[in-house]
C-alpha cells in the first residue's frame, strides 16, 4: 500500500471537527495531512444525477481553480465522484470520506477505487473514522456524513430527492452551524425537490463560482492578480478587449459564429482569464 494509513487523535483534529457534538476519538488518514486553515467546501448530491447536475458540478468547481479550497465529498457514485474528478482537473485539493475503512481491500465503492488512487496520487487525502479493514455497511454512511459536515466550512448540495443521504448531510451541516448552499434545479425534475426544499428553509442559492467564494468569504477571483497568459490568439485578445459584454454582443461586434465564439470563451474560462456571471462575460485579468 504506497500511501500508508496513519491515525490522528482528537486533540489534533482541525478546529472545525471540535465544533460538532460527537467527534470521533480518532481519524484515520491516507495521503497528505489536512491543513486546518484551508476552507473546506463539501459537495454532495444524487447518485442518479441528471446531465444538468453533472454540468453544474463541473462548472462550479472549475470556476474555483486557482483558489486555496478543499473539495470534500464521499467518494460515492454520482455527484460525489464528479466533484472529486472536477477538483482534480481544476488542480484543487480534494478530501474523500468513504463509508468504509481506508485499506485497499475494503475501499468503497469498488468502482471508484481508481478515483481514490488518483486523489492520493495528486496530493489529496482519504479520511475515515472507521478502522482500516472496516467494510461498508448501511450504518456507516450516516456516520460518514457527519465527518463530511464536520470538516466542512460550508456544504453545497447539487441534486437530491427529499429522502436521501444528501439531506442528512445538509441537516447535520445546519446542526453544526455550517452554511448550506444549493443549486436551484428544474421544476420538472424530482432531483430538484431536495434543493428547492433547502431553499425554502433558507439555504443560499448558488449559480456561479463567485457565489461560492462569497459564501466562504474568500476574495473574488476577479481581484486576484495572476501572471499574464501570452498564449492568446488574435480573436482571444479581441474578445477580452470588448469585456464586459454578453455573448451576443461579442458575436455581433466580431462577426463570429456563436459556436466558434463559444470555443474561444471556454478556452479563456479554463485558463482563468474570463468568467461568466448572469449572462455577462467579465475579465478576471488583462493579458
Amino acid at each position: 500500500m504506497p500511501y500508508p494509513i496513519h491515525e490522528i487523535k482528537k486533540y489534533a483534529f482541525p478546529e472545525r471537527m471540535h465544533e460538532i457534538p460527537d467527534p470521533p476519538e480518532k481519524l484515520y488518514i491516507r495521503g497528505r495531512d489536512i491543513d486546518p486553515n484551508t476552507p473546506c467546501l463539501a459537495v454532495v448530491g444524487a447518485r442518479k444525477y441528471s446531465e444538468y447536475g453533472r454540468r453544474a458540478t463541473e462548472q462550479l468547481i472549475r470556476g474555483l481553480s486557482g483558489t486555496d479550497i478543499y473539495i470534500v465529498s464521499g467518494l460515492a457514485l454520482g455527484i460525489d465522484a464528479i466533484a472529486h474528478e472536477s477538483a482534480l482537473r481544476a488542480n484543487l485539493k480534494t478530501i474523500a470520506v468513504p463509508g468504509s475503512g481506508l485499506d485497499d481491500s475494503v475501499l468503497y465503492p469498488r468502482s471508484n477505487f481508481s478515483l481514490a488512487q488518483a486523489i492520493l496520487n495528486e496530493g489529496g487525502t482519504l479520511v475515515s473514522e472507521f478502522p482500516s479493514d472496516t467494510r461498508a455497511a448501511p450504518w456507516c454512511f450516516p456516520q460518514r456524513n457527519r465527518i463530511m459536515a464536520g470538516l466542512a466550512t460550508a456544504v453545497l448540495v447539487i441534486e437530491c430527492e427529499t429522502r436521501s443521504g444528501t439531506l442528512i448531510t445538509a441537516r447535520l451541516a445546519t446542526d453544526y452551524n455550517r452554511d448550506v448552499l444549493t443549486v436551484p434545479g428544474s421544476i420538472f425534475s424530482p432531483q430538484s425537490d431536495g434543493p428547492h426544499m433547502l431553499l425554502r428553509l433558507g439555504a443560499t442559492p448558488i449559480t456561479t463560482s463567485e457565489d461560492i467564494l462569497d459564501a466562504l468569504h474568500i476574495e473574488s477571483l476577479a481581484t486576484t492578480p495572476t501572471a499574464p497568459d501570452t498564449n492568446l490568439t488574435e480573436i482571444d485578445r479581441a474578445i477580452i478587449d470588448l469585456l464586459p459584454a454578453t455573448r451576443d454582443e461579442i458575436a455581433i461586434t466580431l462577426n463570429l459564429p456563436i459556436h466558434s465564439l463559444s470555443m474561444h470563451i471556454s478556452s479563456l474560462e479554463l485558463r482563468g482569464i474570463i468568467y461568466e456571471k448572469l449572462g455577462t462575460i467579465n475579465t478576471l485579468r488583462k493579458s
